[in-house]
């Protein structure tokens, strides 16, 4: 049974009289909380490609190249280093329930190209589809790499692919993220990228049933062994803190250069892995040196596509409902720990998703990164000056 299937029929009240009223009450406190004044950071330049419509892989790829390349000058790089891609492979959907495969194998070329001597692509998969534990695997982030297509294109591109939990439960090392986290223990990161000297992200611009949407900073959860991701879903009142935070620990700080997104195709409602699949007449390659920055424009270009899909997609059950996430995270810490941390984990709230301010990843990045970026947009001549206007409108640091 899939997850939409079986979210339907758990959605009911019956199922929700079981969850403790306490944790509850502790969950919506803290989705209702006061926000705290959002104060200005540094410049940070977002560069933005444009994409016509059922685009071309090569034009894909050109875009991808293009964005990237305005982004940063690569003088990170040396000849010879190893460099990491991260994309987001929760499923083995298609993107964009995952990272597009033309995007990665665009990367993949540029970072050769450029004097990379070894670039590796690889995630770990969603827990609906990859069991992990101390006693073993169960589910396969390979195949579900193949089955959306990065697999082969990461490959014929010349990267190598990196599917964490096949190196087994000790092959991750405990990083701990920035003073004042809400999170109890260190996180539990991949060995492999202490062999890499650089980092770079390539997230997807999609909706997140439990999280909002599912950008840059959420795409850090693909790093977590299990233990680590169960710490983060029992607690769920601090879950979109947590989010933030995850990306404070030192190998992010020191080794991530670049955050890439092609948005040609956004994944409009419910998510992560389904929903509705919204083509803009221009999509967008979105790309900085800045995740914060990166998010904030990647979140307006998500809200912007939600406000003009077509409006029988609207109202959707799934994505609209407040019963959803709430049963849908107790099924996620079932997966992980067991029906006993279900029961004794907080429920979750979900907030509104209506403006980029309102988003409670970005509100508490702002918080640990400084304040919030002073977006300096840059675009191609492909993408238009009225959307331009209408992204950097979204973006600007209200009054």
């Amino acid at each position: 049974m899939n997850r939409r299937k079986f979210l339907k029929l758990a959605a009911g009240a019956s199922a929700m009289a079981a969850w403790p009223l306490d944790r509850e009450a502790r969950a919506s406190s803290q989705a209702t909380r006061e926000r705290k004044p959002l104060a200005p950071g540094p410049k940070a330049n977002v560069f933005l490609s444009g994409v016509n419509k059922d685009p071309s892989e090569q034009a894909q790829k050109s875009a991808v190249r293009a964005c990237a390349e305005a982004a940063t000058d690569f003088s990170w790089l040396s000849r010879g280093d190893t460099v990491f891609i991260k994309p987001v492979v929760n499923s083995g959907n298609p993107y964009p329930s995952t990272t597009s495969p033309a995007a990665v194998a665009a990367m993949v070329e540029l970072l050769i190209e450029k004097g990379a001597g070894r670039v590796i692509v690889g995630d770990m998969s969603g827990v609906e589809h990859v069991r992990f534990s101390p006693a073993g695997v169960s589910g396969s982030s390979r195949k579900l790499m193949e089955a959306s297509g990065l697999a082969e294109a990461a490959k014929a591109a010349g990267a190598e692919l990196y599917c964490f939990e096949e190196a087994g439960w000790d092959a991750f090392y405990e990083d701990a993220p920035a003073e004042g986290s809400h999170w109890k223990k260190g996180l539990m990161m991949p060995d492999i990228l202490k062999e890499a000297q650089h980092i770079v992200l390539m997230p997807r611009c999609a909706r997140h049933v439990l999280a909002g949407s599912t950008l840059g900073l959420k795409a850090a959860v693909g790093y977590w062994r299990h233990d680590t991701r169960l710490e983060y879903h029992r607690e769920a009142g601090t879950l979109h803190e947590k989010t933030a935070e995850g990306n404070t620990v030192h190998t992010l700080l020191a080794k991530q250069r670049l955050v890439v997104t092609l948005a040609d195709k956004i994944l409009a409602t419910f998510g992560p892995d389904k929903g509705y699949v919204f083509q803009p007449e221009t999509g967008l390659v979105i790309a900085s040196e800045s995740v914060v920055a990166h998010d904030m424009v990647s979140l307006a270009w998500l809200l912007e596509n939600r406000r003009i899909m077509p409006e029988s997609e609207k109202n959707d059950f799934m994505d609209t409902s407040r019963i959803v996430p709430r049963v849908g995270n107790h099924m996620v810490v079932s997966w992980l720990g067991g029906l006993g941390q279900a029961f004794a984990s907080e429920t979750m709230v979900k907030g509104p998703l209506d403006a980029v301010w309102d988003d409670p990843v970005l509100n508490r990045a702002y918080e640990i990164f400084g304040g919030v970026p002073g977006v300096a947009l840059k675009a191609g001549d492909t993408v238009s000056e009225e959307l331009k206007i209408r992204l950097d409108e979204m973006t600007k640091l209200p009054a």
